[in-house]
């Protein structure tokens, strides 16, 4: 009887705390579905709209929309860069099961090389999956037709148009306009810094070089963006909003085509094969700058040889640009502001200006050339004439008619190289010119602290000397001595050369303003005066070096030329330019002004292994001034536009 009730007792137990732990499992249950359901209406409820928003920015997108690039036209009218539709292949991976075998097909079908391919590849790794990617950036027509009748074969592969830039001058202008091409990481991390990224996301172009690069600003306009509903994989489903991006600008230049072309064409050899009757033609190594001394125009700017700039628009070729990149003539650098030359003779004038006004001459000095001068006291060599007899009895205005170095030996070693190098720089040499370009060089006008940090070596009397003549340690650019010359035909005012005209907005067309430099004060205008008379004896006088060049002119003018040494001579060594090998010879260089009493071009120029300044640049400037002065008769308006065809 105990043991039974003891076994009651014992499942009693063991029911109440069944029921004790039931219970307890129960508040807890309704516990956690009490604290579920407080969070469901939290979400639900409080925070709707923030979850609202944030479901919409999954399935609702901005996808910018890239404006139309600024065309540029000369300053005529005439078009120099346009915008050309073109078409592109293009692949959207995402609906590409496979991909080694499309492009096997596509190699067959179009031709489509394994650079391509790779070149597309690379693009792909930084490309999204549902964006489509080019394989090949420009198809013929024919190329189009044959792609659309076999499109079914090609899920994924499409054709897509474009705007795409084009130069319908072709070489003829690619140092003044530069090109457009793919943007790369470089400039990603440009515009990054610049926080301009945001207008790019659109954009597969950006200015590379020259008006192209230097305006981009103007020239590419501002994205617009469309708001698009996008799936779960993020392509498009619908378009919510439009918002159109805004064109870039037109701009004009000052560039005027047709004495572009024309100056191209003095650089310009053709040769008939005898053989074949084929013509050759071949380019001088050199650059022509022609501005408009009245406010520094850029007429025209040529650097020869050049290239195709639409070339780079397309994608350039590994195998083509290496061609470019170790041709010997270096048809990538841009001679007019990147070429570094002695300004040799034609800065004559210039430091007659500066020896008047610090009264180290006057114009009455005179002094005996017997054909070499040495330092004072010393036993040094001596530096020799070009006229190895000598010029005789010389002053001032003889000395520049008949550039007479010795003359201007004793010149530099008055001045000294502290007021010399402080003069030049006035004129603007070592200086950037202000171009509206960024590819320019400084050159190099030393002083003592340049030779000091270059060569770690104190500045010696015989440093001084041949920069009096231009040569020596001191280079310039041709735009630099096209500059230099205007700042003395204006009498010390100085100004930048500059490329832009004006800027086109709609049909409103406002000018383009550029800054005048601090002008050089404290010279008479009668030393101005004798600076430019020298340049006109040049010209015109019994013995200037340059008269054949400018005999029977319906017009007169100034100049000056110049020849730069490219290699030493050594003692009594005789220089003879038929038997010297052609890279070795002289540099040929010149630079004048005409009409001289209201002087409306200036020419500057600078003729590779030419030899003498007088006998190869004079021509060549008497040339452009005949035809921009005599007024020969312009293309009519329909020949304008078929001078881009002619030129391709």
């Amino acid at each position: 009887m105990r043991q039974k009730r003891t076994q009651i007792r014992d499942h009693r137990a063991e029911s109440a705390l069944f029921f004790r732990r039931a219970l307890v499992s129960f508040i807890g249950i309704v516990v956690l579905v009490g604290v579920l359901l407080t969070n469901l209406y939290h979400i639900q409820v409080s925070q709707h709209a923030d979850y609202q928003t944030r479901s919409n920015d999954n399935r609702i997108k901005i996808v910018p929309v890239a404006p139309n690039r600024g065309l540029i036209y000369d300053r005529s009218g005439v078009l120099l860069a346009e915008n050309r539709p073109i078409y592109a292949l293009e692949i959207t991976t995402e609906k590409v099961s496979d991909l080694e075998d499309t492009f096997a097909r596509l190699q067959s079908l179009m031709g489509i090389t394994d650079e391509e391919f790779e070149n597309f590849k690379k693009e792909r790794r930084r490309s999204r999956r549902f964006k489509s990617v080019s394989i090949r950036n420009q198809l013929s027509e024919q190329q189009v037709a044959l792609f659309s009748v076999n499109q079914h074969k090609f899920p994924g592969v499409e054709v897509k148009a474009y705007l795409k830039r084009h130069y319908p001058y072709g070489d003829s202008l690619t140092h003044v306009l530069g090109y457009v091409a793919k943007i790369n990481d470089r400039d990603l991390q440009r515009l990054e810094r610049e926080e301009k990224i945001n207008n790019y996301k659109a954009t597969r172009d950006i200015g590379k070089l020259g008006i192209e690069k230097y305006y981009e600003d103007l020239l590419h306009g501002t994205s617009g963006y469309q708001e698009v509903e996008v799936n779960s994989r993020g392509r498009i489903i619908r378009t919510l909003k439009y918002v159109p991006p805004i064109p870039g600008k037109d701009i004009k230049l000052n560039i005027d085509i047709e004495l572009q072309l024309y100056v191209k064409e003095l650089l310009t050899e053709r040769k008939l094969d005898p053989d074949t009757g084929e013509e050759a033609v071949t380019y001088k190594r050199g650059s022509v700058v022609v501005l408009d001394p009245r406010d520094s125009a850029v007429l025209a700017m040529v650097s020869s040889p050049s290239y195709d700039p639409n070339l780079f628009v397309h994608g350039i070729s590994s195998k083509k640009y290496s061609e470019l990149l170790n041709n010997i003539n270096r048809p990538l650098v841009n001679r007019a502001t990147l070429g570094i030359y002695p300004p040799a003779s034609t800065v004559k004038p210039l430091i007659s200006v500066a020896a008047l006004t610090e009264g180290v001459i006057t114009t009455r000095t005179t002094r005996n050339d017997p054909g070499w001068w040495k330092i004072p006291n010393s036993n040094s060599r001596p530096f020799r004439d070009w006229l190895r007899w000598g010029h005789g009895k010389v002053n001032l205005g003889k000395a520049i008619e008949e550039s007479v170095d010795t003359f201007f030996y004793q010149v530099a070693y008055d001045l000294g190289i502290d007021r010399l190098s402080s003069w030049m720089t006035k004129f603007g040499y070592g200086e950037y010119t202000g171009i509206d370009i960024y590819e320019e060089s400084k050159a190099n006008m030393p002083t003592r602290e340049w030779k000091q940090a270059r060569f770690r070596q104190p500045w010696y009397q015989g440093d001084t000397i041949p920069v009096g003549i231009g040569q020596g340690y001191w280079t310039s650019t041709p735009l630099q001595i096209a500059k230099a010359t205007t700042v003395l035909v204006n009498n010390g005012i100085v100004r930048p050369p500059h490329l832009l005209k004006n800027i086109i907005d709609d049909e409103n067309e406002t000018p383009a303003v550029f800054d005048e430099y601090p002008p050089i004060t404290g010279v008479e205008q009668k030393y101005w005066d004798v600076a430019k008379e020298g340049m006109h004896r040049v010209l015109y006088g019994t013995r200037g070096t340059a008269r054949r060049a400018f005999y029977g002119t319906p017009y007169q003018a100034g100049g000056k030329s110049g020849s730069a040494q490219v290699f030493g001579l050594a003692k009594d060594q005789k220089y003879n330019a038929e038997e010297l090998e052609e890279h070795l010879r002289d540099h040929a260089l010149f630079t004048a002004f005409a009409p001289f009493e209201a002087p409306e071009i200036v020419v500057s120029m600078v003729l590779e292994n030419a030899g003498g300044g007088s006998s190869n640049g004079g021509p060549v400037a008497r040339k452009i001034f005949d035809h921009v002065l005599l007024k020969p008769k312009q293309p009519e308006p329909e020949k304008q536009s078929q001078l881009a065809e002619v030129n391709q």
